[in-house]
């Protein structure tokens, strides 16, 4: 088992490389084909052009570009993503700052996804009739509706009409002290640091941006459910129980669920993919400070490096997740192999 496990490993390693460096390739020559001039930029449109060629000189980009790429991957190669022309920090330091809020809104969205659609999807697969007709409703509402509608509505709704949540600033409300950073999640350093009133701030903060992405990702989770579920329900062997009387409960639980869970996981390795990928427009709505906003004041400034460096860890976040998504089959389902 460990022999096919490492070469199984081996195996997934190398298409991850091939695949990060395909993409980092791709967003490198797209980025600096573009129009633009990141030292113009930087230095303002009435910038005199003795200063403007020593910018373009210190950042590298009087260069040939063929040289630019090969320093580029030498530095990420060395673990340097360079330094991000808009906040004048390393990249590293940007991403590790920001990456953090990304993780823990995508986490928070995620489960409240699962505890609602797999449910909903089951429930739909064993009781036709409205309860199909529900969750329709509930597939389109979730594909069509606009997010930031969304997002603006439930500010509204929740906080400025009711006032039952907190305003919209970010991780934290104003008045109170972030915990001692360790995971640089803030619920889980609220709990390790024993700040109970940074961790009733924190999930207050995590609700309406938590529900706005979760109410988008409900759909395809709970229409795979309900797919997946109603082929399983169809099976002899499910036939079988029923037959012999085992109960709903019984069958559903320890045969069909599990069963039919092999393509929920594969959604769900795509939804947190999307969700980790940072939504642009949540993350303005909220003030939440993650990777979103971060790539999206570089692409307003043409700011190569930062945007290479989220290019980079949305590729082997997604590479990592499919690794695990793989592996959970192998355990939800013993008969599946790594070969």
């Amino acid at each position: 088992m460990t022999v096919v496990f490492l070469r199984y490993f081996t195996k997934r390693m190398l298409l991850a490389a091939i695949t990060i460096f395909g993409a980092l390739t791709l967003v490198f020559f797209l980025t600096h084909v573009l129009p633009g001039n990141p030292a113009l930029v930087k230095l303002g449109s009435f910038a005199d052009k003795a200063a403007l060629e020593a910018l373009e000189k210190e950042m590298g980009l009087d260069k040939p570009l063929v040289v630019q790429y090969g320093n580029y991957l030498g530095q990420v190669v060395q673990g340097d993503l360079g330094e991000s022309w808009t906040t004048g920090q390393p990249v590293n330091k940007d991403l590790a700052q920001r990456i953090p809020a990304t993780v823990e809104l995508a986490v928070f969205s995620l489960i409240i996804a699962i505890l609602v659609g797999i449910p909903l999807g089951v429930f739909a697969a064993l009781r036709k009739g409205w309860t199909d007709r529900f969750l329709q409703g509930v597939t389109i509402l979730g594909v069509s509706t606009p997010v930031f509608w969304l997002g603006l509505m439930l500010i509204y709704v929740f906080y400025y009409k009711f006032n039952l949540t907190p305003p919209p600033t970010g991780r934290l409300d104003d008045f109170t002290v972030p915990p001692t950073h360790v995971t640089g999640l803030f619920t889980v350093d609220s709990l390790l640091s024993g700040d109970f009133i940074a961790l009733k701030s924190s999930l207050l903060q995590l609700i309406l941006p938590g529900v706005t992405l979760a109410f988008v990702t409900i759909a395809p989770i709970a229409k795979m459910a309900r797919d997946s579920m109603s082929q399983v329900l169809q099976a002899d062997f499910i036939q079988s129980a029923r037959a012999m009387g085992v109960s709903v409960r019984e069958y559903v639980i320890k045969d069909a669920l599990r069963n039919a869970l092999i393509p929920v996981l594969t959604t769900l390795g795509i939804v947190l993919g999307y969700l980790m990928a940072g939504s642009v427009l949540i993350e303005m709505i909220y003030s939440w400070p993650g990777i979103g906003i971060y790539v999206w004041n570089a692409l307003l400034s043409n700011d190569f490096n930062s945007i290479q460096g989220v290019v980079l860890i949305i590729s082997v976040t997604y590479v990592f997740i499919n690794l695990v998504v793989d592996l959970l089959y192998v355990l939800v389902d013993p008969r599946i192999s790594l070969d």
